[in-house]
């Protein structure tokens, strides 16, 4: 049962680290994109009353997204179940996009909030601990490397194609 439980154990490993680093690629840039549509005077004033809100109230803002978004989830899973896939899983993809757009968003805004309750500081303290053990670990395997090492050289390519074509 060891066995098995270490062979299990190394591709959920994996498949944690590609979730983060998918959720760590987009948090900032999805953040700033929201931020900027947030400057627009019609909203402005709700992200001032969001940052004022009462720690349990930001709390109770900032787990919204992810309700909000699970019959979504679940409507794609049904998409899925009819032989949908492709439909399915666009919608997955959307709502994980949005979800993770104002996730970053809420989070950004209700910071300050939410370390106010020791329990959540805390926690977010031991979850940014290990989130980053875990990207060390997997940035320091192979198959990251090597990717690392494609993605820059196609950057490099497409400057180079831009440059030529721009």
């Amino acid at each position: 049962m060891r066995l098995v439980m270490k062979a299990l154990a190394w591709p959920f490993k994996w498949l944690l680290a590609l979730l983060i680093l998918f959720e760590e690629w987009g948090w900032e840039p999805l953040q700033r994109l929201l931020a900027r549509i947030g400057r627009s005077p019609g909203l402005r004033w709700i992200e001032g009353w969001v940052q004022r809100l009462p720690p349990y109230a930001a709390l109770a803002l900032f787990v919204l997204p992810a309700l909000a978004l699970l019959p979504i989830k679940i409507l794609a899973l049904w998409l899925i179940s009819l032989g949908r896939v492709v439909l399915g899983t666009v919608v997955i993809l959307l709502a994980k996009l949005v979800g993770t757009a104002v996730l970053a968003r809420l989070f950004t805004l209700t910071q300050p909030a939410l370390m106010q309750l020791g329990w959540f500081a805390r926690t977010y303290a031991r979850w940014a601990a290990w989130k980053q053990s875990l990207l060390a670990w997997a940035r320091a395997t192979m198959p990251f490397r090597i990717a690392r090492a494609v993605r820059r050289r196609l950057r490099l390519r497409w400057r180079r194609w831009r440059a030529a074509w721009g």
